[in-house]
Order: structure tokens, then C-alpha cells, then sequence
């Protein structure tokens, strides 16, 4: 940061004088220099414009390392890039300019990534590389990406643009688990961290699971590194989501609990293997049911995570509108809404109605298809029906956790 030194006795006069030409960067509080003089930032692009009466003697010296002057430690990071870009355009910002800057990003590492609707304004493109640095600068980051519409590709491809930076790939820490991906070549969804978190917390030690949908390991990695899965089995069919995955779980050291199997998983050929199968796809898993009927337990049985979106009108006023957990009835429609913990859960009573009915339909239908299967009956009981986050108006991201066993002679 370019500075202006001078003895202590001329600062004041001197710091009045940049205030009033407006040359004084107010980002950096003023420092020390050597010889006991005192440094006074200033704005590099004006420099040109300064003119000092010959009675204020100083000298021009660069700052290393400058301090953040205590507005600008106070200053949210969006305020911080609205600063710095009025400040890089000058009298070219207008209104117009500041609708188009981003209040919100996602973070990545020393990667942001911005929304598609940030920075289309036609001023925006003379600066060229200089924004994106600006950017960078004012978020602390060292890579800057904006994202486009997701490609209807049946892999949800990112359409993302690599701004400032070399490469996309980048490593995101969720709940002590270090994920990576190419932010160009896959998907991240924030949105689903709750669902990371529960089923991070779920029994399953000892347990052999199949996650059907594996991704970049959203769920493949909290089952191994926290709720202590056994082996899990990875289906993912995107090539980039499988180096991503393979690479995540070198990183989180549980490379040798899981075999990934890379295509459709729907060609699956493992039959009788699971304890738990992960069928994380919305909107909806429906073509990985009778997989996940395969590959469960024949004996034994199991437990299916089975995501879906389910629509439902306004909720009345007594209930969660975006998300919380939410119980369900058994199959034989009793009113028993245990958890996998062991309780009760308490919101049971206030499950809307259209997801109670998907929830019971879903369970039936899996039921059928256990029984034609293995030629004899199934039971199947609702343990829980989590509402993830809202998806779309009066469309909800749901999981219902559905215990699946043999029905007894």
C-alpha cells in the first residue's frame, strides 16, 4: 500500500490535507516509519493528482504489511467488495452498478463462487481482470468462479467459469470432513447440511451400507467417518463425481471402507449385502427401489433412506413450514413414531397430511416389491420422515427412514 512519511509534527496537517483532496485510503490506519516519522496511507490510483505545498515535507514509501484501520474491520465483507469497487470505478459507479454486485457467495477454500446474476451489467466488462482481483481482495480469496444454470444432463453438470484462478478444485470442511471437487465439474449443495449432520449421527456400527446416489460422498463420508459404517458401497455414475469421491475418502483416511462402483446403478449387481441403503436423489429415488430391495439383507432386512420432493399446500400456522423432523404412522396405521435413537418424536402429530400419505404409500410399495422378490412377506415399519429444506414453493425436500424385515412365519 503506497503511503506518504512524514515527521510527527506535520502529520496532522498532512492527514487534513489528504482528507480534504480525498487521497487518504481510509481502509489502513495510520503506521509508523522509519526515523520516527508517521506513514499516512494512500490511494495509489490518485497519486497522480497529489500536490504538496513545499512547507509539508514527506516522502512516498510503500507499506508491506498495512493495517486494517477499525472501520474497515467493521465493515461486513459485503460492504467491504461495495467499497472496493466504488473505489476501483470512480465516478463510472452508479445505482445501476450496485444492484449488480453480489451480497451473497459460496465459499470454498480460498475459492468464491458467485452467483450467474452477479456482474452482468455491460460496465462491468472494461475492467477486465482488474475485477476479479478487486473481488478477491475484498473477500480474501485467491480464486474467484460464478456459476451458471445447472445442465440437464441427467448428472446435474455445473456450468461454472473460472474467473481468477488456475484450476477448479478446491476443498470444502463440513462437520470435521474434508470434501473435495473441481467446482467446474460437480455440484456442492449446501443446502442438504442438515441431512448430513442427522444421518452423521445415526447407529450404525457394524453396518454394511449402499449408497445408490454417492455423488462427491455428501453422505458416503459422514456414514464412514462419523456414524461409523462398517464398509459402504458407492454407486456414482458422473466420472468427475468418482475422482472427487475417491480423493475424499484419501483425504478423511477411509479409502479402505468403501468400494466404489462407477455407472448406472440401476446395473448394480450386488444382491444381498446391506444393512442401510442411501438413496439420496431427488426429486425423486423411485428407480432405485427395487435396487435397493436387492441389495438389502434377505434375512435380516434393513433400514432405507428414501429422499423424495412432496408437494403439500400452505402449512398452517401450528406447523414447521421449511423443515424440522416430522413422524409417521406404521404401515398398519398405528400412531407409534419411534426414531432410531430410541424416543419418541414429538412433531408426529403435526405431520402434514400429504406427507403422511407419501410416506405410507412409499412404504407399501416397498413392501410389494420385497414380497415379490423373495416370494414371501415383508413388513415395513416408518421410523422417521425428515423434512430437509424447502425445494420450491410448497415443495419439500423429504427423507423417510423406512425399517424394512421379514415378516415372521
Amino acid at each position: 500500500v503506497p503511503a506518504l512519511a512524514t515527521e510527527r509534527r506535520f502529520a496532522q496537517r498532512l492527514r487534513e490535507r489528504l482528507e480534504e483532496e480525498r487521497l487518504l485510503d481510509g481502509r489502513y490506519r495510520l503506521q509508523r516509519a522509519p526515523g520516527g516519522r508517521v506513514a499516512l496511507p494512500v490511494l495509489e490510483e490518485k497519486l497522480s493528482q497529489l500536490c504538496l505545498p513545499p512547507e509539508m515535507p514527506c516522502e512516498l514509501l510503500r507499506i508491506q504489511e498495512p493495517v486494517p484501520s477499525r472501520a474497515a474491520r467493521r465493515r461486513t465483507p459485503a460492504r467491504r467488495l461495495r467499497d472496493e469497487l466504488r473505489r476501483l470505478l470512480g465516478a463510472g459507479w452508479s445505482a445501476e452498478l450496485e444492484r449488480d454486485v453480489p451480497h451473497a457467495w459460496q465459499r470454498h477454500g480460498d475459492m468464491v463462487l458467485l452467483s450467474e446474476d452477479s456482474f452482468r451489467a455491460a460496465p462491468w466488462d472494461r475492467l477486465g481482470s482488474a475485477l476479479w482481483q478487486a473481488v478477491a481482495s475484498a473477500l480474501g480469496a485467491r480464486r474467484v468462479a460464478r456459476r451458471g444454470r445447472v445442465m440437464p444432463d441427467g448428472m446435474r453438470t455445473p456450468s461454472v467459469t473460472l474467473l481468477l484462478g488456475q484450476h477448479g478444485w478446491v476443498e470444502h470442511v463440513d462437520n470435521g470432513i474434508r470434501y473435495t471437487f473441481d467446482v467446474t465439474k460437480c455440484m456442492f449443495s449446501p443446502g442438504n447440511i442438515t441431512e448430513k449432520l442427522r444421518v452423521a449421527s445415526l447407529p450404525c456400527s457394524g453396518e454394511v451400507l449402499v449408497d445408490l446416489y454417492a455423488g462427491i460422498g455428501y453422505f458416503t463420508l459422514p456414514f464412514l467417518v462419523h456414524a461409523g459404517a462398517a464398509f459402504v458401497h458407492a454407486c456414482e455414475w458422473n466420472s468427475h463425481a468418482v475422482e472427487a469421491l475417491h480423493r475424499s475418502l484419501v483425504l478423511n483416511g477411509v479409502r479402505d471402507r468403501c468400494r466404489i462402483h462407477s455407472g448406472d446403478s440401476r446395473q448394480l449387481q450386488l444382491r444381498d449385502v446391506a444393512d442401510r441403503v442411501n438413496l439420496g436423489l431427488i426429486p425423486s429415488s423411485e428407480e432405485g427401489w427395487p435396487v435397493a430391495c436387492r441389495v438389502l439383507k434377505k434375512d435380516t432386512g434393513g433400514v432405507l433412506h428414501i429422499h423424495h420432493n412432496v408437494e403439500a399446500g400452505p402449512a398452517p400456522a401450528q406447523l414447521p413450514a421449511e423443515r424440522g423432523s416430522a413422524g409417521a404412522a406404521s404401515s398398519a396405521g398405528e400412531a407409534r413414531r419411534p426414531t432410531e435413537h430410541g424416543g419418541e418424536d414429538t412433531l408426529g402429530a403435526r405431520l402434514r397430511p400429504e406427507w403422511r400419505s407419501w410416506a405410507e404409500a412409499t412404504a407399501a410399495r416397498i413392501r410389494g416389491l420385497l414380497a415379490e422378490l423373495h416370494g414371501r412377506p415383508w413388513r415395513t415399519n416408518i421410523l422417521h420422515v425428515e423434512a430437509v429444506k424447502s425445494y420450491a414453493p410448497h415443495v419439500h425436500h423429504l427423507v423417510l427412514d423406512l425399517e424394512c424385515r421379514p415378516a415372521l412365519p
